[in-house]
């Protein structure tokens, strides 16, 4: 009986180990296809893995092709299959049957984040923006009218972003907003020049719109915070993309990213090059309310720029819970801005008593670099359980050279030549530590410090032409310093369970500020610390109606073109100058939103106040008929707003975008004994009907419109533009031909009036339409790879 137990235990042993051999070699083939639960369309580029059951070890993976359609294979027996996309929840399928070798999975959908308390997702074929508690943010990837484009023009495309024709960044109608790439201060965001010019849409993955930023942000930035995220692949193999632009007027680019996945290694780069004409016509009338005299200008300036532009990098996975990524980035910027502007000076009758002709030559070589450690560590417990420290720098200089000359046309002689010569450099360091544990499932506690060096120097000089030779204007040269250091710690807590959440946190930021002004040795030395409370919470009320509700308080620190008294004197009866004596503004931002769903329609609506004090404003006075226009602190502001963004899909072949913005405000303060107390609106309205046409068509129209409104000295006028895209699919979507056409009408103007006691000045300017076409190749989109925590 022993002999039949052990041999019959031997028997079966063998049985088993035998059939699990046969089965480790038999080939079993998964395949499926991915839609949306809510619109049933198809999902393309998702994720499907197959993994381990208990080590979650990935033995294969494959994307989703155009219609969401995947097949993969295992010789594996115990698995689980794992379905993700960014901006939808995970899908673990673990129960499946096997029939013949293969596994049919069917249709399988995919549920909206939105379904989660934080995040709601408003998804479609354009541009989808995700709803987070802090934050939105709005995916770039297919917004055709941004072909060809800089970020600069991708952010006019953001809702409740509008960009000015002169490169001013407004939020919500506030003019305080603090630009970040990936989460940091980066010299290609730096407003010393046209730095987002040479990021082109191709590169940015996504931006984040911050109305209200949680303490973990930095506290600049009192209208909010714009967060670029710049793509980077994380697939296995070689993967990349070509993209070639070319438009009128010239505007032609050609980029590169290619990215190498290994099982250490993240290797990425972008390379991009190219050339842009920016024309732009402009007037201004000056009036002299004393003497009655006018002085008119009309003119026709260009900014041509070559620019070049690498970034390498790599992410260097030491082990499942440790990477280490150096990245570095080099841009150069050859800027050639010739401009003619004709120029008359009327006496009291309207009689002329000149007229002549002013033309500028100008030559500027702007090189920058940035470099970027980042170390990152996951804790075995929880992959959210993390600590991450950070180091950055980076330089912008810029060598500039002008040449004024002036010919007289009629009447008075007039000789105003002049040549200018800057010379800048500016140093920043950042250097960060954040550290997240989340303590239990509902519980999370996070803690981080930043310290920020800015150094500045800019020498400017001046020379007029005097009886033939060039002779140094003392009141307009100078050399410019500027240090600025600012060292902020934070802390939040946060509790959030299905139904409802809540974020509290306090950052603490100490600033030292010094300006000196080299040849008048006028210094201005500023050290001060303050506290930055932030309060967020969040209620869902059923699948289709949440809520949210934040408090922070923020700060606008002068920067460097706020505090520099030296100016561009293109036009030097209209110049632009600092006030090195400014003071921060403060604002304490409040805001509920509601994110809601009806139908075939999804909108988010919020109501927001914002009291800010110590406003900066520019001021402008007249001196010898020519107009300056200043930054000071002149008194409060309070405003309060109501804006909504909604999506409406109501066929396949439709998809309507719109926002709208709407704000009342009421300022109070007094400026060298004129009282500037009044009271006034703005509102804005975009909308964005897309069309899905035949033979893989897509037809896309954006028209907005921004009101004019009341200034402290005068008024601003309204305009009204639109923008077209089109853009078709070949080779099933790996290849795609972009056409678009912004400014269709050449009506996206900056008109402004100020009237005051002693003088009246008008000002135009106009930028002309722009067509461009690209064609973009995408290539090796290679094998998924999943790591645990390292998904972006």
């Amino acid at each position: 009986m022993s002999n039949l137990i052990k041999y019959s235990t031997l028997l079966i042993t063998l049985f088993i180990f035998t059939g699990f051999s046969f089965s480790q070699n038999e080939r079993i083939e998964v395949f499926g296809t991915l839609t949306e639960k809510s619109t049933k369309q198809a999902i393309p580029y998702a994720t499907v893995v197959i993994k381990d059951s208990v080590t979650n070890e990935v033995f294969s993976g494959a994307t989703t092709d155009e219609k969401g359609a995947f097949e993969l294979a295992t010789t594996k027996d115990e698995f689980i299959i794992e379905v993700s996309f960014m901006g939808y929840s995970n899908l673990v399928i673990s129960e499946f049957t096997v029939e013949d070798g293969k596994i049919d999975l069917g249709k399988i959908e995919l549920e909206s984040e939105s379904q989660t308390l934080d995040e709601v997702e408003v998804r479609g074929e354009v541009s989808k923006t995700v709803f987070k508690l802090d934050k939105r943010v709005f995916n770039v990837g297919k917004d055709l009218s941004s072909t060809g484009m800089s970020g600069l023009e991708v952010l006019d495309n953001i809702p409740s972003v509008n960009v000015g024709i002169d490169g001013d960044i407004s939020l919500r109608g506030g003019a305080g907003v603090q630009i970040l790439i990936n989460g940091k201060p980066s010299v290609l965001a730096d407003e010393s020049g046209n730095a987002l010019g040479t990021i082109t849409a191709d590169m940015i993955e996504s931006v984040e719109v911050i109305t209200n930023a949680s303490a973990k942000y930095e506290a600049s930035g009192t209208a909010g915070i714009l967060n670029i995220i710049l793509k980077k692949e994380e697939k296995k193999g070689w993967n990349g993309s070509i993209t070639a632009n070319t438009g009128y007027p010239d505007n032609h680019s050609i980029g590169v990213s290619l990215n190498r996945r290994t099982e250490k290694f993240n290797l990425f780069t972008q390379l991009g090059g190219g050339y842009r004409k920016q024309p732009r016509f402009s007037e201004s009338r000056n009036f002299n309310k004393i003497t009655e005299e006018t002085i008119l200008s009309e003119g026709e300036n260009f900014r041509n720029e070559t620019f070049f532009n690498i970034t390498l990098g790599t992410d260097y996975h030491i082990n499942d819970n440790n990477v280490l990524t150096l990245s570095g980035n080099y841009a150069l910027e050859l800027e050639d801005q010739p401009s003619e502007t004709e120029f008359s000076y009327l006496d009291s009758n309207g009689d002329l008593i000149s007229n002549w002709t002013r033309t500028e030559v100008t030559d500027a070589i702007n090189p920058k670099w940035q470099y970027d450690l980042n170390y990152k560590k996951q804790f075995r417990n929880n992959k959210e359980h993390s600590l991450q420290l950070s180091a950055l720098g980076s330089f912008f200089g810029k060598d500039q050279n002008s040449q004024f000359t002036s010919r007289t046309n009629a009447g008075l002689e007039e000789n105003r030549d002049q040549r200018t010569a800057t010379n800048f450099n500016k140093v920043d360091y950042t250097f960060k530590a954040d550290y997240m544990n989340p303590i239990t499932k509902a519980l999370t506690l996070e803690l981080g410090s930043q310290y920020v060096i800015n150094n500045v120097g800019n020498d400017y000089v001046v020379e007029d032409y005097v009886i033939d030779e060039y002779v140094i204007d003392q009141n307009q040269t100078n050399d410019f310093e500027y240090e600025q250091n600012v060292l902020g710690i934070y802390s939040t807590l946060a509790y959030e369970k299905e139904k409802w959440g809540v974020k509290g946190g306090l950052r603490v930021e100490n600033t030292e500020l010094n300006t000196f002004l080299v040849n008048t040795e006028e210094e201005n030395n500023q050290n001060f610390t303050d506290f930055f409370p932030t309060l967020h919470t969040s209620y869902k009320i059923s699948d289709k109606i949440s809520f949210q509700a934040g408090y922070s308080k923020r700060i606008y620190r002068p920067r460097l073109w706020d505090l520099n008294p030296f100016f561009n004197i293109s036009n030097n009866f209209n110049i632009r100058a600092g006030n090195p004596n400014l003071l921060s503004e403060y604002t304490d931002s409040y805001e509920l939103t509601s994110i809601y769903r009806i139908g075939k329609a999804s909108f988010s609506s919020s109501l927001y106040h914002q009291y800010t004090t110590d406003v900066i404003e520019r001021v402008s006075t007249i001196e010898n008929n020519t107009v300056y226009s200043r930054p000071y602190n002149v008194g409060s502001n309070s405003k309060i707003g109501f804006e909504t963004n909604g999506k409406y899909i109501p066929t396949k072949w439709l998809t309507i975008n719109a926002d709208f913005n709407f704000n009342y405000f009421d300022r109070k303060g007094t400026f060298q004994n004129q009282n500037f107390d009044f009271s006034g609106s703005q509102w804005s309205a975009r909308l964005t009907p897309k069309f899905k046409l035949p033979y893989d068509i897509d037809l896309e129209l954006t028209g907005r419109y921004q009101s004019g409104y009341e200034t402290v000295q005068g008024e601003t006028s309204d305009y009204a533009t639109l923008d077209i895209g089109v853009r078709k699919k070949v080779l099933k979507g790996k290849v795609m031909l972009n056409l678009s056409v912004r400014d269709v009408f050449q009506s996206r103007i900056r008109e402004s009036f100020v009237s005051q006691e002693t003088f009246e000045n008008y000002s135009y300017g106009l930028r002309s339409r722009q067509i461009a076409f690209g064609i973009s190749y995408g290539f090796g989109k290679g094998e998924a790879m999943n790591y645990t925590g390292r998904r972006r």
